[in-house]
């Protein structure tokens, strides 16, 4: 991700949903992303996601997803970002 803002002017958006597609690990990638630098987050949230017609295995479920935001942003504000 460094060398990717390095080279482009273009915000950089992280999509740990599809890149992991693996629930328990999307949260980790996320705060990863927000770490090393990441200008945005697309993160897939469904109130059942086991019965999605569609990325179901790779939807947060809407308190995941606020807990995950929250540690967000503790993450950003540590890296002198704002979510």
């Amino acid at each position: 991700m460094p060398v990717v803002k390095e080279l482009s002017h273009l915000p950089v958006i992280v999509d740990p949903s599809h890149g992991v597609g693996i629930r328990n690990k999307i949260a980790p990638m996320a705060r990863a992303a927000v770490a090393a630098g990441a200008d945005g987050l697309i993160i897939e949230v469904h109130h059942d996601p086991d019965h999605a017609l569609s990325d179901g295995a790779q939807s947060l479920y809407p308190n995941q997803f606020d807990e995950l935001v929250g540690q967000i942003r503790t993450i950003a504000e540590v890296v002198g970002r704002k979510v």
